[in-house]
């Protein structure tokens, strides 16, 4: 597995997509198969290092030709139409309605469909699946449904390629906003999954993939708002806030943005400690 656990700072991240919730509201009830909601226009707008840096991810792409790529998470359809750039045949599947017609909106050509990582099923088995910045937002106790899923949609010998949080990922934000809430005797609930490689290959291989490619880097990120940190929270940390009165919601986050300062604001802009696992599996023939 080249590079395995090694610190890759050059290598770039995955994509994914979110909603800039009021504190008080709260989930629609019943399990999603996602851990966030998404605000198609602010991602767009606010968050496209989260496809900028998924580019690279592409380049572990092998099909030929006219092959069919699936865009699993293909939040505004940014990467599909990359995809698409490149020959491909090409869908777009992602489970926000909002994020479905923004990528339709954005990209008239393509076709892109709803459907939730654990379940979607595709008319034609594809060559490669791909999937950026989206497996993190997925419940632990659903990534081996999520790894046989993908393997069911995809032909002897097609490619699983994605990239998303690893072990460590934000983890100085995670902390901080944790000993926030403690200070004030509530719960941070942790809504992520960040696994290590050696965590996350065992799953693909029970799946019934060989893992060809892995590693975990760290890949600071800088946030492009005047906001930058206290933004990336609104955008990506919704669920320890929910219920909260704003007031709070806000006392709390200052608190957070005050005490990371002097480790993630630098030269006038902030910037998230991002730790990204990139993975190419193949699935294995029968």
């Amino acid at each position: 597995v080249p590079g395995a656990g090694a610190d890759q700072g050059g290598l770039p991240e995955a994509g994914a997509a979110a909603e800039a919730l009021n504190w008080k509201e709260r989930g629609k009830g019943g399990e999603r198969p996602m851990n966030i909601q998404w605000e198609a226009g602010k991602y767009t707008e606010n968050f496209d290092f989260v496809h900028r840096y998924g580019e690279s991810v592409l380049e572990l792409v092998e099909a030929e030709a006219g092959g069919l790529v699936v865009d699993l998470g293909c939040g505004n359809g940014a990467l599909t139409q990359k995809l698409a750039d490149r020959g491909y045949r090409v869908l777009g599947v992602d489970d926000s309605a909002e994020m479905v017609a923004e990528a339709r909106a954005l990209h008239p050509g393509l076709p892109f469909q709803k459907g939730d990582a654990v379940t979607f099923q595709l008319e034609e088995k594809a060559d490669v699946i791909f999937s950026n910045a989206v497996l993190h937002w997925i419940d632990g106790s659903r990534q081996q449904a999520l790894a046989r899923n993908v393997a069911a949609q995809l032909k002897p010998g097609g490619q699983f390629i994605f990239e998303f949080g690893g072990k460590g990922c934000a983890e100085r934000v995670h902390s901080s906003l944790e000993r926030q809430f403690a200070r004030r005797g509530l719960a941070y609930p942790r809504t992520f999954y960040f696994p290590t490689i050696g965590e996350y290959a065992p799953i693909l291989e029970r799946a019934g993939f060989r893992v060809e490619y892995a590693v975990l880097f760290d890949r600071p990120t800088e946030q492009k708002t005047g906001d930058g940190l206290a933004d990336w929270v609104r955008m990506f940390v919704k669920k320890p806030f929910e219920g909260l009165e704003p007031a709070l919601g806000d006392e709390l986050l200052r608190a957070a943005v005050e005490e990371l300062r002097p480790a993630l604001f630098r030269d006038g802009k902030w910037f998230v400690d991002y730790v990204r696992i990139r993975m190419k599996a193949r699935k294995t023939a029968g």
